[in-house]
């Protein structure tokens, strides 16, 4: 009787064969080897570039002092009536310096700007790391069309896992239940590859970086 055996068959017997015979892993390291080339520039420089590069605005303030001007300026340029902010660290600062801001949720649907701290910015790829642990919750990130992010130079790591290494040492096994991280303001091509920015969330997004 003649034995016919399929391309399939051959393909099942080699991988039935393979299965039966134990080799060497041929890169025992390879998890442990780095992924991009070592970055020598300053993760301020490397951050602002890709940040920029996907639609975000990017200012560098030597101060606090510096921080409240500019963003008056911006402000009174936009046309901002309605910044809200619920964070106490941030509410202190403006208060110290009589900026005006919504403490509560009222009138939140006519909101301009939600402005929030983060948890890291992520240099690689100009990304900002979020969690809801704070008083801003998961709202004022996501619904006012312009969101601010204040941001520090000692929260500024390399990578996303240097990102969740923070966090890990911030909030040790109780992690936030949320935790997102957002590169660039919100965006879609998917009608007719157009790309729209503001598509799911903040139009416009601004990360001002404060040194220390």
């Amino acid at each position: 009787m003649r034995d016919i055996t399929t391309s399939k068959e051959k393909l099942l017997k080699k991988v039935r064969k393979a299965l039966l015979e134990k080799r060497d892993n041929p890169y025992p390291n390879l998890e442990e080897l780095p992924m991009y080339p070592p970055n020598e520039e300053m993760l301020e420089v490397v951050f602002a570039e890709e940040f920029t590069a996907v639609s975000g605005q990017f200012v560098f303030c030597e101060d606090e002092v510096q921080f409240i001007e500019n963003l008056l300026e911006l402000a009174e340029e936009r046309k901002w009536h309605k910044i809200y902010c619920w964070e106490p660290a941030l509410q202190d600062m403006l208060k110290q310096y009589e900026y005006p801001f919504f403490e509560t949720d009222k009138d939140f649907d006519q909101a301009d700007v939600g402005f929030t701290l983060c948890e890291a910015l992520i240099a690689r790829n100009g990304t900002i790391l979020l969690t809801n642990a704070n008083a801003a919750g998961r709202r004022l990130s996501i619904y006012p069309p312009v969101h601010i992010v204040l941001a520090y130079t000692s929260q500024l790591v390399l990578d996303l896992k240097d990102g969740f290494k923070l966090l890990k040492e911030k909030y040790g096994p109780r992690m936030p239940s949320m935790i997102t991280h957002v590169t660039g303001p919100s965006r879609t091509a998917d009608i007719e590859k157009t790309l729209v920015l503001g598509a799911h969330g903040p139009k416009e997004l601004f990360v001002f970086l404060l040194d220390g």
